[in-house]
C-alpha cells in the first residue's frame, strides 16, 4: 500500500477497512493462490480510494484479478476503470482523467471508490456469505457520509450491500440503471449498471448512460452548479 492509501485509509473511522483481514477463508486461499501466481500482486484486501470526508461514495462489486487485486487501489490496473475515471475527471471529482497506479499523482476531490467485496473472488464471483462478512466495513465507511450526500452503486450486489450497510429493505429500493433512490438525512443512492468490459462491449451500459446518472448526482450534490452548466 502506498503513503497516500495508508493516509487516506487511516483518515477513515476504526473498522472502515483491515488490510490483514482473513474472514472469508475462500478469498484468503484464493489470495494466496495469486499470489504464488503473481508474486509481485498486492493480493490483499484493496483499501477505500479517496477523499476520507467524500460527498459522493462510490461502491464496486470487488477488485479483478489483473486491476485492483494487482496495483492496490479500486478500479486501477483493467478496462472497467477507464469509464470510471474518466467521467470521475469530467464531472470534476478527479485530478487526472487515468488511475495507472496506486503510485501516480491521482487524487479524487470529494468523491472516494471503494467495493462491496474488499478481496478478490474466485470468477469475480463472490458468495453471499462473503459480501455478508465484508458488509461491516461498507456499514462503518459509510456511517461518516455527510447529511445531502450521494452514493453510487455499480450494479446490484453493490447496490443491495450499500442498502443492507444502511439497514435498509431492498424491497421498497429496488435496483435499475438510473434508478435515484431518497435515503434518510437527505442523502441519494444512485444506480448504475456496472462499468466492466462486458457490459461496455454488449451495449449494456455506454458513456452517455453512465454520463447521464452522474449528470443526476451533480444536480443532487450542487445544484447551482448544474443550473449554471445549463444556462
Amino acid at each position: 500500500m502506498t503513503p497516500t492509501a495508508r493516509r487516506e485509509s487511516a483518515a477513515l473511522p476504526p473498522g472502515a477497512y483491515d488490510i490483514d483481514c482473513v474472514r472469508c477463508p475462500r478469498l484468503a486461499a484464493h489470495l494466496g493462490e495469486v499470489r504464488r501466481e503473481h508474486p509481485t500482486y498486492f493480493c490483499r484486501p484493496v483499501s477505500p480510494f479517496g477523499d476520507p470526508r467524500a460527498r459522493l461514495v462510490i461502491v464496486g462489486l470487488a477488485p479483478g484479478k489483473h486491476g485492483a487485486n494487482a496495483t492496490g487501489r479500486p478500479f486501477t490496473g483493467d478496462y472497467a476503470g477507464i469509464l470510471l475515471y474518466r467521467t470521475l475527471y469530467d464531472f470534476g471529482f478527479a485530478s487526472e482523467p487515468e488511475s495507472l497506479g496506486a503510485a501516480d499523482s491521482l487524487h479524487l476531490v470529494g468523491a472516494r471508490i471503494t467495493n462491496a467485496v474488499k478481496c478478490l473472488p474466485p470468477g469475480n464471483k463472490p458468495l453471499p456469505s462473503e459480501i455478508h462478512n465484508c458488509n461491516d466495513y461498507l456499514a462503518v465507511e459509510l456511517s461518516v457520509l455527510p447529511e445531502g450526500a450521494a452514493i453510487l452503486a455499480l450494479g446490484r450486489i453493490a447496490h443491495d450491500a450499500v442498502l443492507r450497510a444502511l439497514a435498509l429493505r431492498r424491497r421498497e429500493h429496488p435496483f435499475a440503471h438510473g434508478a435515484r433512490h431518497a435515503l434518510p438525512r437527505g442523502v441519494r443512492l444512485f444506480d448504475s449498471y456496472h462499468c466492466s468490459r462486458y457490459n461496455a462491449n454488449t451495449g449494456r451500459i455506454t458513456a452517455a448512460m453512465f454520463r447521464r446518472v452522474f449528470r443526476a448526482i451533480v444536480r443532487h450534490l450542487d445544484p447551482e452548479r448544474s443550473r449554471a452548466r445549463a444556462a
